[in-house]
């Protein structure tokens, strides 16, 4: 029998991985510790006493999706030594990763925390961070392709990564609102089709 009062143990890991589907899909403020707790198979006193708060949840869930699906998409800036193909690369795996069925649509580091009220700015803050640190990543891949001697060394990369960013950042709200893969395919190959004019030096005129 039990000891009195003893929390009830449970798989850690497979609780986290529960509670960032809730917050990848409900965002950190729409996700209420009741839906946490039951898509976790615990009560609240092991929440926090596993975790520490919702706040110490939610950047554990975070760090777990990182390692999961953004591993995938940095990966994938990667796995091509050409940059364009790397960018091209990483805008069809965002795609992909975008549109999985039985997943939530889009991505939790750009949905989960995108408005916060007063007493979560630290929330905010955190989120923030996490998403400048993606664009640069996307800039350091292009500075590569300078280096390279792929990209002109006049190119803006930070611009540039901007630009990509956006891209990826407006793929993910249209995967959230219900848009399908091949609609997210094609907006990263639209934004493809300028590469030539976004990464060519710039034509003097005398």
């Amino acid at each position: 029998m039990a000891e009195r009062g003893r929390p009830r143990c449970f798989d850690r890991e497979a609780a986290l991985r529960s509670a960032m589907t809730i917050f990848w899909r409900y965002g950190y403020e729409g996700s209420s510790l009741a839906q946490l707790t039951e898509a976790m198979g615990i009560n609240s006193p092991s929440l926090y006493s596993s975790f520490g708060s919702k706040q110490g949840l939610f950047r554990e869930a975070v760090d777990q999706y990182d390692a999961e699906e953004g591993a995938t998409i940095r990966e994938a800036l990667d796995a091509r030594a050409d940059v364009r193909e790397a960018i091209q690369h990483m805008l069809h795996t965002s795609a992909q990763c975008f549109s999985v069925p039985g997943k939530p649509a889009g991505c939790m580091v750009l949905l989960a925390a995108t408005n916060c009220t007063p007493e979560n700015a630290g929330i905010w803050e955190y989120m923030s961070d996490r998403r400048k640190r993606s664009t640069a990543i996307l800039q350091a891949r292009l500075d590569r392709g300078i280096a390279d001697g792929q990209i002109a060394a006049s190119v803006d990369t930070e611009k540039l990564a901007a630009f990509f960013g956006g891209i990826r950042n407006g793929m993910s709200i249209h995967a959230r609102d219900g848009a399908c893969r091949d609609l997210l395919m094609a907006m990263a190959d639209a934004a493809m089709a300028g590469w030539d004019q976004l990464t060519a030096a710039p034509v003097l005129t005398s």
